[in-house]
């Protein structure tokens, strides 16, 4: 018999309100892994409500900033601790391979562990004014309770960072976790559960985005949105939030560009392109999908990229020795061969993949691909596709890729190769990408912030600037002069 997960609310595993589960399987095999509890608008109540009370119990309101940290650096060692099965689950859940799983595993323990030494580094500050007898300082606060609405490309890690903060802050949260990856999510609030959290700190609902999502985002006690997705949902979520004057944070899609230049080491910068690209199957929103590469060098990194992708090996991301995983599931597949298809129609060249390979699996797999004879126009360059699919083209001068790179509605990251100093500081400064990295692609730290410009979303995650995402800030105002107050009609400072 298949086995049945319930949502997490209020420390205890629930069955769903109204009885209905959906299944989640496995991209390589197809095979049914588990069926999920099909939240709906009763579940998510449910949740908040369990939120709200924690927010407010002394159990955790009465905490200090120390106690939580403490609890969050608990959870650390705890996801430490079960490293190998949370990282199985995510393998077989969206199909990336178990040893990139395990890479991220062994970091995620460091977000909590970083975000639980912040918890009592948030602080207000004294302001000077004009009237000495009057003391004015600022503070920090928790907002309530926060809805985060997370991915399948990265559930956990993606998870930690929106929970870590908002509980470092002092929130309660309510998590809707992608209904292609529930499993890990409700193991991670079992763990938090077991690291000491009060029963309703940590809630999660599984389902489908137009139903728990949406019931989520339009919660009336839900105080902030933390939403990691499409462009597309990220704009509608953001309506909604801001209609009820609430804050929301956004990381959305990317088409973000990878610059060599003439002067860079060519080996290295065919990695970093192969990585930004066909790592965890191009299913990254930072994925460098578009190439550029100066003219000098554009043989010889197109030769190299086309040709390590010919040889990446496809196969079952449980095997030690596959470099490609599948697709998350169908609908994802079909979208990938839509776009390849229509670049070819648009006029680009099948340089490398471009179709399903052969293999004894018959899971989502997409062989890596290499389009050529592109340009900034077409559609296939313009709009993500968030798959193995890299569109490579020349360029002449520094100013010249400037303006492609920058020529996108994107703006979450962008890689340059060059041997050059003053080149790399200048590019740094003038591409339009939240994330720029240096003859490196595809690093991340908790300690460093990262945000979306343009329509790649808004708000920070990562770093201490994100503690700010989940606090509000409160100006109090303390006259310590007892003497009779003078004109009412004055405004005072």
């Amino acid at each position: 018999m298949t086995e049945r997960l319930g949502h997490f609310i209020n420390g205890e595993t629930r069955a769903p309100a109204g009885g209905t589960y959906f299944e989640s399987t496995n991209p390589a095999t197809l095979e049914v892994l588990y069926e999920a509890a099909r939240g709906d608008a009763a579940d998510v109540e449910a949740a908040v409500s369990s939120a709200k009370r924690a927010f407010k119990a002394p159990s955790w309101a009465g905490l200090t900033a120390t106690q939580r940290g403490k609890l969050l650096r608990r959870l650390g060692d705890l996801i430490g601790q079960n490293a190998e099965e949370l990282a199985h689950f995510e393998s077989l859940d969206n199909g990336k391979l178990l040893r990139e799983m395990r890479g991220q595993l062994a970091t995620l323990p460091e977000y909590l562990y970083y975000y639980g030494g912040l918890a009592d580094k948030v602080q207000g500050s004294q302001i000077p004014t004009n009237n000495l007898a009057v003391l004015n300082y600022t503070q920090r606060e928790p907002l309530g309770v926060v809805g985060a609405i997370t991915p399948w490309n990265s559930p956990l890690t993606l998870t930690t960072s929106k929970l870590a903060p908002a509980l470092a802050a002092g929130n309660t949260i309510v998590i809707k976790p992608s209904e292609y990856t529930s499993r890990t999510i409700l193991r991670f609030a079992e763990l938090a559960s077991e690291a000491g959290f009060p029963d309703g700190v940590v809630n999660v609902v599984t389902g489908l985005g137009a139903e728990a999502g949406s019931a989520l985002v339009d919660h009336p006690d839900i105080a902030k949105i933390s939403f990691t997705g499409s462009t597309a949902t990220g704009s509608a979520i953001a309506s909604k939030t801001a209609a009820r004057f609430i804050g929301s944070t956004l990381e959305l899609g990317g088409k973000s560009p990878n610059i060599v230049f003439d002067d860079a080491n060519v080996e290295n910068a065919a990695m970093g392109v192969i990585a930004g690209i066909y790592a965890a199957a191009g299913q990254t929103c930072i994925a460098g999908s578009r190439v550029f590469a100066q003219r000098g060098v554009y043989d010889e990194l197109l030769e190299r990229v086309a040709d390590r992708a010919r040889s990446i090996k496809i196969g079952d991301p449980l095997d030690a020795e596959t470099e490609l995983g599948p697709l998350a599931f169908g609908n994802q597949l079909e979208k990938v061969q839509y776009y390849v298809d229509l670049g070819v129609d648009e006029g680009a060249t099948l340089f490398a993949g471009g179709k399903r390979p052969e293999l004894e699996l018959p899971g989502y797999f997409f062989s890596p691909t290499v389009l050529t004879d592109v340009n900034n126009d077409m559609r296939v360059v313009r709009e993500e596709i968030f798959g193995p699919v890299a569109a490579i083209m020349p360029f002449d001068d520094e100013e010249e890729v400037v303006g492609l790179a920058n020529d996108t509605e994107y703006g979450l990251a962008a890689g340059v190769w060059t041997r050059d100093l003053a080149r790399a500081h200048r590019m740094s400064r003038r591409l339009e990408a939240g994330t720029v990295w240096i003859n490196m692609y595809r690093a991340m730290s908790p300690m460093s912030p990262r945000q979306g410009f343009k329509n790649s979303g808004v708000g920070i995650e990562h770093g201490i600037e994100s503690m700010h995402e989940y606090t509000r800030l409160k100006s109090v105002w303390i006259n310590t002069d007892e003497s009779p107050l003078g004109d009412p009609f004055v405004m005072r400072g």
